[in-house]
């Protein structure tokens, strides 16, 4: 048996599609994965990572869960605009985002500078979609901010403050 689990890829004989959360088979004596819907995914066995091979997008998987490792900011930017809408619809706000430490430099542009007016020079605070921001800590102090990208700290009731489009049609 341990042989036969041996020939396929890192995650096993079958994963969920990290698109389409369906179960999909691994190729035998491959490190491949196929999604009837989205086509091929490639294990990385040094990285352990899966990438999709059209796209090469790739995520890692934590708790198993697949999240997205994102390149630019615009892909991470929408997973956050989608986890707030989906709140938003639970009847949820969101009163935080924490971003993983290793996106920092990549959302500096994205983010907003927002300062008490009473403190100007003491306190800054950044934030997205009108959602103050704030950094996870170094990786290598919680090693599930090497894989996972942010996390909501929220309460229950309609946003207060969101800034971005979609969410107007609700309201």
């Amino acid at each position: 048996m341990a042989q036969i689990l041996g020939d396929y890829p890192i995650f096993g004989s079958e994963i969920h599609c990290p698109q389409c959360h369906r179960t999909i088979p691994a190729l035998f004596l491959t490190d491949t994965y196929i999604c009837p819907k989205h086509g091929a995914f490639e294990a990385n066995p040094h990285t352990q990572e899966l990438i999709h091979i059209q796209s090469g997008q790739s995520w890692r998987q934590w708790e198993n869960q697949w999240h997205r490792q994102h390149p630019c900011p615009d892909g991470l930017r929408f997973e956050i605009a989608e986890a707030l809408d989906r709140l938003y619809r639970q009847g949820y706000r969101a009163t935080q985002i924490i971003i993983a430490h290793r996106y920092q430099e990549l959302l500096a542009s994205s983010l907003t500078n927002h300062s008490d007016w009473f403190q100007p020079f003491y306190f800054i605070q950044y934030q997205l979609y009108g959602v103050p921001v704030a950094f996870s800590p170094d990786s290598s102090a919680e090693p599930r901010w090497q894989i996972i990208n942010f996390e909501l700290e929220t309460e229950p009731g309609e946003p207060k403050n969101y800034t971005y489009p979609f969410l107007r049609a609700w309201r």
